[in-house]
């Protein structure tokens, strides 16, 4: 009687755990789709931002090109100064130094 108690007591426990498996297995497959669906939403609305922001761009430079290449040098200036260490060897009459040299002039 009580080896077939422990039969009956093994044969609920396997059952139970192919029951935790089959759950598991279902979640991370929900947790994968999730993910996914998640992923696939977020580079939709960053495509988006990113065509919005082309486009503001885009109608800035046609009003104003002067400011647009002014901003860019801004962005070349930050993109190439961004640690204390950074050096560059440039000729002071460079064309990369335009706005630079310009600013005290009032313009």
């Amino acid at each position: 009687m009580e080896t077939e108690r422990k039969r009956v007591a093994n044969e609920l426990r396997s059952e139970g755990a192919a029951e935790a498996e089959k759950i598991k297995a279902n979640a991370d497959r929900q947790r994968e789709v999730i993910l996914a669906e998640a992923y696939r939403d977020a580079q939709k609305i960053k495509g988006e931002g990113d065509a919005k922001g082309a486009a503001i761009y885009g109608r800035a430079f046609g009003e104003n090109p002067e400011f647009y290449a002014f901003y860019r040098s801004l962005e070349a200036y930050r993109g190439s100064f961004r640690n204390k260490s950074d050096l560059m060897v440039l000729e002071p009459n460079s064309e990369f130094f335009k706005y630079l040299k310009s600013s005290g002039k009032g313009k």
